[in-house]
């Protein structure tokens, strides 16, 4: 049964993000509720619908504009992951044609590059590396692979917490004699300075989100995306920002502490309660995010996290010029 591809167009988004639900692979960052959020004109959606006969098979989320003098087909400048969302069954076959369909498509509209970033394998809940393998085959090549710290989460806090190092699960317990308490919090506005003295003074960089988007995020999914703030007395100490992408992973995409009030240990305590909640919620993984920045290792970044028990995994980005 051969595979077609066709301009999303006017296909609604609610079917859209509805089979990314469904799919084997999807996350919040593929659906069009999530890509809402950027100002109409920042990007030029070019998204695909792939079917195989009549039937819905496949979507890929993508922009299309100019990087550096290439027209770029881009999955998806505006997300953290992007590249194929399949539905479960995916063979060796489908993978190869879908990939070929999406070159021939590139082609017949004279786009010079196509770029895409592979979300990280656990983010399956069938684990398979056939579209990794097909995009290789058919000429894609790394641009860059990042490595993210990921934990796997057990069946209760205890065998997670066993994982720790030492001086992780000293420094939780001594959050919680010195009174810091762990809740879900919505001052998203009192996190956010927080969170940019902190990138200012470590890394000399502006969060990846204004305060406006983050807080519309947070009301576009207000069940997906939480902010957990440890609390001594009333001050917010730290702050992490979680990201429930599906049902496999749940991810801290922003992570900040008060320089101030470091040895309150507050983040340590943090992340203490949410394993405790991503196992209470089923999740398989917490992903900690990348340490790396174009494939240069934050050492430091990167001990901090394992010191919770996380292992590292890759975050592939791929490109083929055409």
């Amino acid at each position: 049964m051969s595979i077609t591809v066709e301009i999303k167009q006017d296909f609604p988004d609610d079917q859209w993000d509805r089979f990314v639900y469904q799919s084997v692979n999807g996350t919040i960052f593929h659906t069009c509720q999530f890509l809402s959020y950027h100002p109409k004109g920042r990007f030029e959606d070019a998204s695909l619908i792939f079917r195989q006969e009549a039937e819905l098979f496949a979507l890929f989320p993508a922009t299309r504009g100019n990087w550096d003098g290439y027209d770029t087909l881009w999955s998806h400048r505006g997300a953290s992951y992007g590249g194929f969302v399949y539905r479960e069954g995916l063979s060796i076959k489908n993978a190869y044609e879908l990939v070929e369909k999406l070159i021939e498509y590139a082609r017949r509209e004279r786009i010079k590059r196509i770029v895409l970033t592979l979300p990280p394998i656990i983010y399956n809940r069938r684990l398979s590396n056939y579209i990794d393998f097909a995009l290789i085959q058919h000429g894609f090549q790394y641009l860059k692979r990042e490595v993210s710290s990921i934990v796997s989460l057990e069946e209760n806090i205890d065998l997670n917490v066993a994982k720790f190092k030492p001086s992780n699960r000293t420094a939780f317990r001594r959050a919680q004699k010195l009174g810091v308490v762990v809740r879900e919090s919505q001052d998203y506005a009192n996190f956010y300075k927080i969170l940019k003295k902190n990138l200012k003074i470590r890394h000399g960089v502006q969060p990846t989100h204004t305060l406006e988007e983050l807080v519309q995020l947070k009301d576009l999914f207000p069940e997906k995306i939480h902010l957990f703030g440890a609390y001594l007395a009333d001050e917010m100490v730290a702050g992490v920002v979680m990201f429930d992408c599906n049902p496999q992973v749940s991810l801290a995409f922003y992570i900040s502490h008060n320089e101030e009030r470091q040895e309150c240990r507050g983040v340590n305590l943090l992340f203490y309660e949410i394993i405790k909640r991503c196992i209470a919620q089923g999740f398989k993984f917490l992903d900690f995010g990348i340490f790396t920045v174009n494939m240069e290792p934050n050492f430091g970044l990167a001990r901090f996290k394992e010191g919770f028990g996380s292992s590292g995994i890759l975050r592939d980005t791929l490109y083929l010029d055409l």
